[in-house]
């Protein structure tokens, strides 16, 4: 997810429109899976996991069963560690089953270079060997730099490389929404 500030961001997505699009990709695992018997969720921190948790909520809605969901962080596997300055680690937490021989959804908040994902798909090798691994995003924004697509899109946003997009989620934020906004400049020297 991209976190610079933005002024005068535009809300692409509100509370109803995100829970709305939660139900219809929980529709579309379990028709796609056949159900949900052996689906495992996996949020990526920190937005993802929330979103990992209300799509288990619907899940088990629809298929009255119990959605096993848990958290993969990804920090140690990103490629761009030494690109930015140290972050805290999340915790990763896999459901007490595992993810073995299970389908495995990441789930994600903004699919935007791919490398993300890529790293969460290493991260996830380390932990074991799940059937399939499929992917959920709130927000597909394009500009992917490796071949990595979503399974399961909220909604396809088209961006300049001169937009961010936030997130917000009422667990993190106080609010949920999907921002659309100008990128700002850096202050001078921090090119």
């Amino acid at each position: 997810m991209d976190t610079h500030q933005t002024d005068a961001a535009r809300p692409v997505l509100e509370g109803p429109d995100i829970a709305r699009v939660l139900t219809r990709i929980a529709h579309e695992i379990v028709e796609r899976a056949k159900g949900a018997d052996d689906v495992v969720l996996l949020g990526i921190p920190t937005r993802g996991v929330f979103l990992a948790r209300r799509l288990a909520d619907k899940l088990e809605e629809i298929t009255e069963g119990k959605i096993p969901v848990g958290s993969l962080d990804i920090t140690m596997y990103r490629d761009d560690l030494r690109m930015h300055p140290p972050r805290a680690l999340a915790r990763t937490e896999i459901p007490g089953d595992g993810v073995d021989g299970r389908l495995v959804v990441l789930v994600d908040d903004v699919l935007f270079s791919g490398r993300t994902i890529r790293a969460a798909l290493d991260a996830l090798n380390d932990i074991g060997r799940p059937r399939a691994v499929q992917l959920a995003v709130l927000v597909d924004r394009g500009h992917r730099e490796l071949p990595i697509r979503a399974d399961y899109v909220g909604k396809n946003l088209p961006t300049s490389l001169r937009e961010t997009v936030k997130v917000l989620l009422a667990e993190e934020d106080g609010r949920d929404a999907v921002l659309l906004g100008a990128k700002q400049a850096a202050p001078a020297g921090e090119q």
